[in-house]
């Protein structure tokens, strides 16, 4: 077995910071674009919660939400965002 190198292609995605004050308006996004109610509000902690194909995924206060390539939503932690991602508008 050899392990080859790759790069990821360059890829411009929309995202959103959850900052925890606009959680009705991320889910009113992420509901529009996937045209079904893939999004609910978790009133405990501020999260919010996204229905994929792989189960509920959870973003809390200071994740990013993504929208993927094809349409989906993930969220993803801002360390991590902040070091693969550069805003370009």
């Amino acid at each position: 077995m050899e392990a080859k190198l790759y790069r990821k292609m360059p890829v411009t995605i929309e995202a959103v910071k959850h900052d925890g004050t606009d959680i009705y308006g991320i889910i009113d996004w992420i509901d529009q674009a996937a045209e079904r109610n893939d999004a609910v509000h978790d009133p405990y902690d501020g999260a919010i919660v996204i229905k994929t194909l792989e189960g509920n995924i959870t973003a809390s206060p200071g994740d990013y939400i993504i929208k993927g390539v094809q349409g989906e939503f993930y969220p993803c932690k801002a360390a991590i965002f902040e070091a693969t991602y550069e805003a370009v508008s």
